[in-house]
């Protein structure tokens, strides 16, 4: 009987070019596993941090509301008069078209970025923004929002401007791209610094798009173009203001 060799595995010379391929494939493969595991860590550090700045927040918003308090019960207990700090920030929406309205006030609203009926923005109250109001008053309903609706207006119907264009809110990456050079990097971060009026107000207010609100339901008056104060809905409703964003949500 004859007898064979059978070449083993052992035995297939295996080309050098292959061998490098390989061994890159492998180091390439490790490299991404490698980011992966970096990118999950950071992505984990980065929710621990925005969750601790949101706590840190509550917490702040919580004692002030508690001073507050703590303020009229001690000027009521001494016979006295409590007056709240003056308000520095308002919400405007507007209620009016473009017929019939004087060259001033439309450069006050194109100013405002308030282009269109039912549009909303935040802005500073300062004698300049003052004096704005005064003019457009016929045309727009303002008062001071609390911070549910400042809170349900940015989660709802907030929109960011990103190169000119509306973009959905769907991701922090996208406030901390825009403005995490000035510590914005989530959206609690974004809430805060608008209702605190905070020094970067001005490019957390534009880097909203102006909110593209509803009609609200069952709240315009019959005289709606009249003041509020008159029974219409026009000027400044003050606190009023939150019942009515709450309808037009």
């Amino acid at each position: 009987m004859v007898a064979y060799n059978i070449p083993t595995v052992n035995d297939v010379l295996i080309p050098e070019t292959l061998l490098k391929k390989r061994k890159t494939m492998v180091a390439s493969e490790a490299a991404t596993a490698a980011q992966k595991t970096e990118l999950r860590k950071a992505k984990v550090a980065k929710r621990r941090e925005i969750f601790k700045r949101a706590s840190k927040y509550q917490a702040e918003y919580k004692a002030a509301e508690r001073n507050e308090i703590r303020l009229r019960r001690q000027a009521k207990a001494q016979g006295n008069y409590y007056v709240p700090a003056q308000e520095r920030l308002v919400f405007i929406v507007r209620v009016r078209g473009i017929n019939n309205i004087a060259p001033k006030p439309r450069k006050v609203l194109q100013l405002l970025r308030l282009l269109q009926i039912n549009n909303g923005v935040f802005v500073r109250l300062n004698k300049a923004t003052s004096e704005m109001l005064q003019l457009i008053q016929p045309y727009v309903a303002y008062g001071y929002p609390n911070m549910k609706t400042i809170r349900q207006l940015i989660y709802k119907r907030g929109y960011a401007k990103v190169n000119k264009q509306r973009i959905p809110i769907h991701d922090n990456s996208i406030i901390e791209k825009a403005l995490g050079k000035y510590n914005i990097i989530c959206v609690e971060d974004l809430i805060h610094e608008i209702a605190t009026v905070g020094p970067h107000f001005k490019e957390a207010s534009n880097f909203l798009w102006p909110f593209k609100l509803s009609n609200p339901n069952n709240m315009w008056r019959e005289r709606k173009f009249l003041n509020f104060i008159e029974g219409g809905d026009t000027g400044n409703r003050e606190q009023f203001i939150n019942k009515l964003v709450q309808s037009m949500l």
